[in-house]
């Protein structure tokens, strides 16, 4: 047998084998996709879903990228997108240099395209969407073999969605509080220099609750310093609420952290010599209207140990105190570094039951973590890899705290 006809096989036995053992839509969809990403050799890919409260559009569902497409949307019949949900045939162009699409370049912006496969994602009841699949410039560009391949395979995970089954709908986010525009960030060590930040592109939207996912040195928590002004970028742009902070002076990302964000550390950084109340109490003299350190030290179930020094309390009592202080502020958002990396396990769920009652309040928290089971906690999971997005997933149905098992 042919190796390519012998790679085509096991690729369809993979999804079919993905699509049995997963246990939501979403799983058939990620992992459908990831095998798809794999066996093409491509690089970036987009699930591009058909959203019955918007009939005109296609909204993005899932992808695999160093790009955020959340605020991204095809019109029904426009462009590659488009035209191939309406054609339901696929469109390939193996150099897109010679062929370009202007909605592509519109997608990708900042990713230089060498080739593209956008493939109609239906099964025999609907159409559901597309699948967009890209390579970069200067890697491999796709063949017709590869177009096939890809027709068949995306085929397959399509038979994930049968007509009985309630579909899950696109996650329709809020205003954009924060907006990450190619954020790259340099350290400079004598004549050495380290990239941390490779060009981060995001969009941060009201009231969600986002992680920021991946191994130590990745560049989350670097990424999480930026976010709340306590860094700069080497270059990029960053904005809030519309405003550019991107040469920002100290003096304005200092009003900046005192009037908008609230910070939770893995460390506590409690003042030792100041009872639970009165390190509340610091904090709050520094805004002009705070909330009550008693009301806030109630939220976290600990307005019995008000009086209590941070020696007197518990690791988690004291991250408790920790999110208690960031809440008096009555900050836009909240960041949270590795909250739980020093609790145990029934500490943490503890402590992140306390965070999932502020993100229902409506505020917007951004935390960083390393644990994949606390990320199904939040709206959207950016998994980060060597410095750059590597791709987002939503969660359509948050599970709880008490939920998450590891």
């Amino acid at each position: 047998m042919d190796a390519s006809v012998k790679n085509y096989y096991l690729a369809i036995g993979k999804i079919q084998k993905c699509i049995a053992n997963a246990e939501t839509l979403d799983e058939a969809f990620q992992g459908s996709l990831r095998i798809i990403i794999e066996n093409c050799n491509a690089e970036q890919a987009v699930i591009w879903y058909a959203d019955k409260s918007d009939k005109d559009r296609l909204h993005p569902y899932y992808w695999i990228s160093p790009l955020d497409m959340m605020s991204k949307a095809h019109s029904i019949g426009e462009g590659c997108v488009g035209r191939v949900y309406e054609s339901q045939k696929t469109e390939f162009i193996g150099n897109f240099k010679e062929n370009p699409d202007t909605c592509a370049e519109a997608d990708f912006k900042g990713v230089e395209i060498g080739s593209m496969i956008c493939v109609p994602f239906s099964n025999e009841y609907e159409n559901l969407g597309c699948i967009q699949i890209i390579t970069t410039a200067g890697n491999r560009t796709f063949t017709e073999e590869d177009a096939d391949m890809c027709e068949i395979m995306v085929m397959m995970a399509a038979m994930a969605i049968t007509e009985n089954e309630d579909r899950l709908v696109p996650w329709h986010a809020g205003e954009v509080v924060i907006s990450l525009s190619d954020i790259c960030r340099e350290f400079n060590n004598g004549e050495v220099i380290t990239k941390v930040l490779k060009g981060v592109n995001l969009d941060i939207y009201k009231g969600e609750f986002l992680t920021l996912l991946g191994e130590s040195g990745c560049g989350k928590s670097t990424l999480l310093n930026i976010i709340g002004g306590m860094d700069q970028a080497t270059s990029g742009k960053f904005t809030y609420l519309g405003q550019d902070f991107s040469n920002a002076t100290q003096e304005q990302l200092t009003e900046f952290r005192r009037s908008n964000v609230g910070f939770i550390f893995q460390g506590y950084n409690l003042m030792p010599n100041l009872n639970a109340l009165q390190n509340l109490d610091l904090i709050g003299e520094l805004v002009d209207d705070p909330m009550d350190s008693s009301e806030a030290l109630d939220m976290v179930g600990l307005s019995q140990r008000k009086n209590n020094y941070p020696s007197q309390l518990s690791g988690g009592q004291q991250q408790r105190v920790s999110i208690a202080r960031a809440l008096v502020k009555k900050p836009q958002i909240i960041l949270a570094d590795e909250p739980t990396a020093a609790l145990d396990y029934a500490t943490s769920i503890e402590v992140l039951s306390v965070m999932e009652k502020i993100v229902e309040s409506g505020a917007t928290l951004i935390m960083v973590t390393h644990n994949e089971e606390i990320s199904r906690m939040a709206d959207r999971v950016v998994h980060m890899r060597d410095g750059r997005m590597y791709e987002v997933t939503v969660n359509r149905h948050r599970a709880k705290a008490t939920d998450l098992v590891w």
